[in-house]
């Protein structure tokens, strides 16, 4: 499968220029890649005031990713500032070529950001499908808790093969952001992706960047240079991945959980 990642400064509040940006580098896309990762919140930057940048479901930033999913017959992933029946969600949508889409809302409100005194955290899990791979796409914070992002194996069967991390993670912590990153492939034994912005934010905080695409090994696929503008295509191998698990089949071991 086909992975593409935007790394790009984000422009705070600002939806026509970030969509804008988007549009260019998305031109480039395709015919070459199944899926398009972008950042978290990527049309406003991580902004706390919901109701300045939040749109309903049927909004302008839904159906902007919705005609490029399907000019360029690819799945285009990143978190959106909705509101929803007088609540804002942080939620991360899955837009098929067909305009048809899943979502999941962020799970663990960045507190420190005061996030959840603006958003409303989510309770569902979310995997989907994408060309025989099982994907499970969360957002930032949720890269803290490994709980949440915890691979299954259920009959015989990993509950997921692609790990993604969509975010707004700032420079000051890219050893966090990176060391997690590799954890989270290694444990899970699964892709991962981590997607982040570049450039300062509207408070004035600098966001490194340090995207990346890892092996079920954690070793990189994609390693976007710090603090620049980055689209890169990956190439994931499902043959690779399968033989791994087998050869080293660590997920036999797993503890069984349940998340309350």
């Amino acid at each position: 499968m086909r992975v593409s990642i935007i790394q790009a400064s984000l422009v705070w509040a600002d939806k026509l220029k970030n969509l804008e940006y988007f549009d260019r580098e998305i031109a480039q896309l395709g015919g070459q890649t199944d899926l398009i990762v972008l950042p978290e919140m990527f049309a406003t930057g991580f902004v706390m005031d919901a109701s300045k940048v939040a749109e309903p479901m049927n909004g302008v930033i839904m159906q902007w990713m919705a005609n490029h999913a399907s000019k360029l017959d690819c799945v285009i992933t990143g978190s959106v500032a909705i509101k929803e029946k007088g609540k804002f969600y942080n939620r991360l949508i899955w837009m098929r070529p067909d305009g048809s889409f899943e979502y999941t809302d962020k799970r663990h409100l960045f507190r420190m950001g005061n996030e959840q005194e603006y958003f409303t955290a989510g309770e569902k899990p979310l995997v989907v499908t994408l060309k025989g791979w099982k994907v499970r796409p969360l957002i930032c914070y949720d890269l803290r808790f490994p709980v949440w992002s915890k691979n299954r194996l259920i009959d015989g069967q990993y509950e997921y093969d692609l790990l993604i991390y969509v975010a707004n993670w700032p420079a000051s912590r890219s050893y966090v952001w990176k060391s997690l990153l590799t954890a989270r492939a290694i444990e899970n034994q699964a892709y991962c992706i981590g997607v982040n912005r570049i450039g300062k934010d509207g408070k004035g905080i600098p966001h490194s960047g340090n995207s990346m695409v890892l092996d079920f090994k954690g070793r990189f696929q994609v390693n976007a240079p710090a603090n620049k503008s980055y689209t890169e295509t990956a190439l994931l191998d499902y043959t690779e991945l399968t033989s791994f698990r087998q050869r080293f089949a660590v997920g036999l071991d797993w503890d069984s959980f349940t998340i309350h």
